[in-house]
């Protein structure tokens, strides 16, 4: 897509940008996992129950943001996707991995560390989605504005949804859509080591979150 006049970002820079976000989530969710622990102790009702919804949150993020890449079909920023999940929210990739952010955050046991790396990842988003809607105002004019005049930016609405008869899918998008989000799932181990070097002293406790 040719980038907008009015948009100080291009697309490959909002790209970069969302990578190098996500990049820094994972290395401060690292820094927590050095030095600070849940509330409630590991193995606890509490504990395993926040790292159980976290699961469930990974897992979602992944089966999410691998649905929407059926809908892509590797024409995103070249048609207007407004189909499937991209019906109900202008920008479900974004609110699957918003999920897939405080799963990942969960694996500490913390409610608040949970809802922080959500609302961390949401915020970043926020910002730069303003650049990728100039692209797509520029793009498709008028059929964009009654785009975003039925769809919401971010929380769905169901009752919009509209589907397709038939999806061109291309597989290898799918595939590496889905390898892609399971990285994930790498927070699941890394928690439990880190959860297990905290309760054997290894690692000091600095702060502790509920």
């Amino acid at each position: 897509m040719h980038a907008a006049s009015q948009s100080k970002l291009s697309i490959s820079t909002i790209q970069l940008i969302r990578k190098a976000v996500l990049l820094a989530v994972v290395i401060g969710g690292i820094f927590l996992l050095l030095f600070a622990d849940s509330s409630w102790p590991d193995g606890h009702f509490p504990h395993e129950t926040i790292e159980l919804v976290g699961f469930f949150l990974i897992a979602f993020c992944i089966l999410g943001r691998t649905w929407c890449s059926l809908y892509i079909g590797g024409f995103k920023n070249k048609n207007l996707i407004d189909l499937g999940p991209y019906s109900v929210t202008r920008n479900p990739l974004y609110v699957f991995s918003v999920m897939g952010a405080a799963g990942v955050g969960a694996q500490l046991g913390s409610i608040v560390i949970a809802l922080l790396a959500g609302a961390v990842v949401w915020a970043v988003f926020y910002i730069l989605i303003f650049s990728e809607e100039a692209h797509l105002r520029n793009q498709f004019g008028k059929e964009y504005l009654s785009y975003v005049a039925r769809v919401p930016r971010f929380w769905p609405r169901f009752a919009a949804w509209r589907d397709a008869d038939t999806l061109i899918v291309r597989p290898g998008i799918v595939r590496a859509t889905f390898f892609d989000a399971c990285v994930f799932l790498l927070s699941i181990p890394i928690a439990e080591w880190f959860d297990y070097l905290h309760d054997t002293g290894i690692l000091p406790t600095l702060f502790q979150l509920p």
